[in-house]
């Protein structure tokens, strides 16, 4: 019912740089966590950066200092990143935690479809 929606991702040369950006929809009254998954053909995917509804940011290490994750309100979360490198290259995914649905007292986590971020020598 909670639908997110990334867009963003490019194939860029390395040191370039991408905005991602997640879109959520649905009749979200509040939204908890949220954070930026990526994973590579072959790999496990892994967290590469998370917000607090507080705005408390945490990165991989492998990312500090190049991406910064930001959200506006409770619908929208952006990854800024910088200086790319080719092992960024991966699917890009949006996840909101602990989202409460008005009318509801649960809370849920949800998952968008990823987009694909290409960063070439």
């Amino acid at each position: 019912q909670v639908r997110l929606l990334e867009s963003g991702g490019d194939s860029v040369q390395a040191g370039g740089s991408l905005r991602l950006s997640c879109t959520a929809s649905g009749r979200i009254l509040e939204v908890g966590n949220m954070a930026w998954y990526r994973q590579a053909p072959g790999n496990e995917r892994e967290l590469v950066a998370s917000i607090t509804f507080g705005g408390e940011e945490s990165y991989a290490e492998s990312v500090k200092g190049r991406f910064t994750i930001s959200r506006d309100g409770k619908n929208l979360v952006y990854l800024q990143m910088s200086g790319l490198k080719p092992e960024d290259t991966g699917m890009y995914s949006c996840k909101a935690e602990n989202v409460r649905m008005l009318g509801r007292s649960s809370y849920h986590d949800y998952w968008g479809r990823g987009t694909l971020v290409t960063v070439h020598s």
